[in-house]
């Protein structure tokens, strides 16, 4: 008994320092969060993070660069000319007002008091130059915005179409739209010159960036000198960190941590979004072009028991991509309830049924096995990996985890049946965006190859459509449509959640879950 004792106490010691040389790893820039100020009198920051990474598709902070315009925008490097109310409204930002001409014309009035990091002014000749190149080099931006051309004159910005865009305000306040110098260029790192109120002055993909403050800042001087972002995908490492104070605040805690931070000096900043769970098909895997199978899958999906276990009541059961408390949400939708029972009798009726006795459901000699990809830096995802595992090994489906930060080279090699990721949905306030960017046949993260002829012909209706009680119509058409057919399936809607240390003030969740570092944030 005493030679147990003593092993159980060798683990003990050997499990805290493994964890210890972690945080050190970790957070090499610092040594307690506590010490607000640094040797030479400057206010530094410690902020934890788990999204800055190429996993995500954040390797910079260049808005031009895939989705490294979220890295730009949350860590106050760049601004768009619109944002986002907390009701996901636009609002002027570095404009002060537009005026929609006509169907195809938008003027847009800029402020004239905002300077670039670099020192140049903030014209309508700047924003054009951006713009231009934003849609030259931005696939997605390029769709979303469908530019003929760009006027510039004085403050004065002039935006012509190719076509109708109603939701053009909307799509210019997405962080692609991040105002950046193009006269100061970017670096080889993917570092700009934006009008936030910090500046990056390190940039390194999978670790990281520091970050000073603009002291041109147009909308008031920003209170910390200095701010480390650290890139920390490990739960259980940014949760030690936050303990031990080696952060000073945190973003991406998993569920299961943010119970610890409940009481002072902690706060947790917590809201409702319209980021989403969900599982996208592979449309060139045989057995999911078969409706049924489809169906099967959908309604063997236990979303209750994810949302209140798993995620631990941070969430709440998704029907499709919009969360009940946004005006165009998905509350007269129908989807594939959870019933293990119908979709037994769903494999059954397309020829899939256990015929060796081995628990899997076969077909002509093969058993159905499915690859589900999907990745680690979301804390749930893998969670939600795992409950899908075993509620369809009730059905006879057998699921393959494949939980990695390649996910996108599985998905450019087609090494995948069905992608699991979390995406903010309406990020732009309005429903149109998650449909163009993953339903439709040029969409850009149509990634299963789906397509439905009258999903199409509705989106021509949207893209025509200005009215915003109309447009909510069609999103709910357009929603029943990829329900219908099972093409996505939806399980949680997420409750966004950052954790402050103690004297910390300004950092505030957002709907739209990308305003984070401001000039508001400070630390006492």
């Amino acid at each position: 008994m005493k030679q147990k004792n003593l092993w159980k106490k060798i683990g003990t010691w050997l499990f805290f320092m493994i964890m210890n040389i972690s945080l050190l790893t970790a957070c090499t820039r610092k040594e307690d969060a506590s010490d607000t100020t640094a040797e030479d009198g400057e206010k530094v920051f410690y902020y934890g993070d788990t999204t800055f990474n190429a996993e995500n598709d954040e390797s910079d902070v260049n808005p031009h660069n895939g989705y490294s315009g979220w890295a730009c925008i949350r860590y106050g490097i760049g601004e768009t000319l619109f944002k986002y109310t907390d009701e996901m409204e636009a609002e002027p930002w570095l404009a002060t007002g537009y005026t929609n001409v006509d169907k195809n014309t938008w003027e847009i009035t800029l402020r004239d008091d905002v300077t670039f990091t670099s020192g140049r002014v903030m014209d309508a000749q700047a924003v054009k130059e951006c713009i231009d190149h934003l849609i030259e080099v931005h696939e997605r931006a390029k769709g979303d915005l469908k530019i003929q051309e760009v006027l510039a004159d004085g403050q004065k910005l002039t935006i012509q179409t190719k076509e109708p865009v109603p939701a053009l305000i909307n799509y210019l306040a997405e962080p692609y739209g991040c105002i950046i110098d193009m006269e100061a260029g970017i670096t080889e790192d993917g570092n700009v010159s934006g009008t936030g109120p910090y500046r990056a002055t390190l940039v390194e993909t999978d670790k990281g960036l520091t970050l000073v403050k603009n002291e041109n800042y147009w909308d008031g001087m920003p209170h910390l000198d200095t701010i480390y972002v650290q890139t920390i995908s490990d739960g259980d490492t940014m949760t030690m960190a936050m303990q031990s104070k080696e952060l000073d605040a945190a973003y991406g805690l998993p569920y299961a941590s943010l119970p610890l931070f409940n009481n002072a000096p902690y706060t947790i900043s917590s809201v409702e979004t319209s980021r989403s769970f969900f599982g996208a098909m592979n449309y060139e895997t045989e057995a999911l072009q078969d409706a049924n199978v489809r169906k099967a899958i959908a309604g063997a999906i236990d979303k209750e028991g994810f949302t209140s276990v798993l995620l631990e009541g941070n969430g709440s059961p998704a029907v499709g991509p919009f969360p009940a408390n946004f005006s165009f949400g998905d509350t007269t939708v129908y989807a594939q309830p959870f019933d293990l029972e119908a979709s037994r009798a769903l494999l059954s009726e397309a020829g899939w049924t256990d015929t060796d006795g081995d628990g899997y459901v076969d077909k002509n000699g093969k058993k159905l096995s499915l690859r589900w990809l999907t990745y680690p830096s979301r804390q749930e995802l893998p969670l939600l990996a795992e409950s899908v595992q075993a509620t369809m090994k009730e059905i006879g489906i057998d699921i393959q985890i494949n939980c990695t930060a390649n996910h996108l080279d599985y998905i450019a090699n087609g090494d995948w049946d069905i992608y699991a990721s979390a995406f903010v949905c309406a990020p732009t306030g309005d429903p149109e965006f998650f449909f163009t960017t993953h339903c439709l046949d040029t969409s850009s993260k149509n990634r299963g190859g789906y397509h439905s002829d009258k999903l199409e012909a509705l989106e021509v209706q949207m893209s025509q459509t200005f009215d915003v009680t109309e447009r909510a119509k069609l999103a709910t058409q357009m929603t029943q449509v990829i329900l219908d057919d099972n093409s996505f399936v939806f399980a949680s809607h997420l409750k966004m959640s950052i954790v402050s240390g103690e004297g910390v003030t300004g950092l505030v969740a957002h709907p739209c879950d990308y305003y984070e570092i401001t000039v508001d944030l400070d630390k006492n």
